[in-house]
């Protein structure tokens, strides 16, 4: 029995290992655009529930001009079988104030701040370590990059997972449900990349 159970742990350790390998990870081209922005939109509408807000969403509309173009901001893709499931990004600017709070604008100013956005992985290809893998090819981006001082995200709890996973990826900045009127309800973080060139997370004011 050992050895049948055995042999099924290790089919199946294979089938997962044959999945990942399935979706590749890489730097979007003018091509992927429009498999990006679906990706995107269908997000904003689908799990994010505010639908297209111009002056949150410039960015889907054009990817190209806002990541691709600009030297220190970059736009990964996932692909399988020739389709674009997630996305992930990297910009060149720190939160602003409003709507967000004014210490946190201040922790995190534009230029020196590398911004993660626009992690989304399509509901289908979920739970197979996509949003990880790109949050550590994003990270190398900024990395090489050069220039940058703080890796910093906003996640809005209200998505399923989107809480969870960010807590378990990235510290904890400020959780806005917490503020007097509950701010806009998202929750700040910032991302440790312990490598030479960027500064560690400060400390998260009392």
């Amino acid at each position: 029995m050992a050895v049948v159970a055995g042999v099924e742990a290790g089919v199946r350790e294979r089938a997962e290992e044959a999945g990942r390998d399935a979706y590749v990870v890489r730097t979007a081209s003018e091509a992927d655009v429009p498999g990006a922005r679906a990706v995107m939109l269908d997000t904003v509408y689908r799990d994010l529930r505010s639908g297209y807000v111009p002056r949150w969403h410039a960015d889907i509309i054009d990817p190209a001009a806002a990541y691709l173009e600009p030297e220190r901001c970059t736009l990964l893709v996932v692909e399988r079988d020739g389709e674009i499931v997630a996305t992930g990004a990297v910009r060149d600017r720190g939160p602003a104030a409003p709507p967000n709070p004014q210490w946190v604008a201040d922790r995190f100013p534009s230029g020196s701040t590398a911004q993660l956005c626009r992690i989304y992985v399509r509901p289908e290809h979920r739970r197979h370590g996509l949003a990880r893998r790109l949050v550590r090819e994003l990270c190398d981006f900024v990395v090489r990059a050069g220039g940058y001082e703080r890796v910093y995200l906003h996640t809005d709890p209200s998505v399923p997972g989107a809480e969870a996973f960010w807590r378990a990826t990235a510290e904890e900045v400020c959780d806005e449900r917490a503020l007097p009127g509950g701010g806009q309800g998202i929750v700040h973080f910032e991302v440790a990349v312990a490598v030479a060139g960027l500064a560690q997370p400060a400390a998260t004011p009392a």
